[in-house]
């Protein structure tokens, strides 16, 4: 838990990777008394939220405002973008600061952040996309991953069967049951998108989609209730 929060500034970086940092203590009374020796450092991304990632983050809001409140208007989005950046402040992990931001000038992890927050509640919610974030997520694995443990197809959003990837089929006759599944490569797909990855190259629908396999973990192979 964080005990006090000072701002400090990086000085320089020794070739051995180790950082000096000139750091102004509030109190050396306070300091001497608590006998302050580890410290806990966040280093803040000094980029911006791009374009590409507040577009983004509207759409997801907007997809959310509009399954909650059954309509989409500045009011909805306004109303859930407020609500989702607090619950997401206080998802985060104990020691990260939960600060409100602003989606005019957030820095870009933090809206990575965001946005894979905003994901995660959609997938697990179960809330329809008019849209594929694929093309424009940056962190596709932890989506992928999410529609996974839902069984919701991660192409359209529809239920989901698991697709195992080449090199990680199950050979004919074999009984899926039986089979281990611990660390074979899947892709959760709809019926129609299932049949498509067959008809042609595993390799071509991939790019097509912009996905990337995921490996079935002890997790997965629990929710999915698949032989470890």
């Amino acid at each position: 838990m964080i005990q006090e929060h000072v701002i400090g500034r990086l000085m320089g970086i020794n070739e051995d990777g180790m950082a000096i940092f000139a750091v102004a203590l509030p109190s050396i009374r306070r300091a001497i008394d608590r006998k302050y020796d580890e410290v806990e450092i966040i280093l803040p991304d000094g980029r911006k939220i791009t374009p590409r990632q507040r577009k983004m983050v509207y759409s997801l809001i907007g997809a959310i405002a509009e399954y909650i409140d059954g309509i989409k208007n500045a009011e909805t989005i306004e109303s859930t973008k407020n609500v989702m950046k607090w619950e997401f402040l206080l998802s985060r992990m104990e020691g990260q600061e939960r600060r409100l931001f602003s989606l005019s000038n957030v820095d870009e992890t933090t809206a990575r952040e965001f946005i894979t927050y905003l994901l995660d509640f959609i997938v697990s919610n179960d809330i329809p996309l008019p849209f594929s974030p694929l093309e424009n997520c940056e962190d596709v694995g932890r989506f992928l991953y999410a529609c996974a443990a839902s069984r919701r197809c991660c192409i359209c959003g529809r239920p989901a069967d698991i697709h195992h990837c080449e090199g990680s089929r199950i050979g004919t006759g074999n009984n899926r049951n039986e089979v281990h599944h611990l660390g074979r490569e899947v892709l959760p797909l709809c019926r129609v998108h299932h049949d498509e990855a067959h008809q042609g190259s595993e390799a071509e629908f991939i790019e097509k989609y912009h996905l990337q396999k995921i490996k079935l973990d002890e997790n997965l192979c629990k929710k999915l209730k698949l032989k470890k």
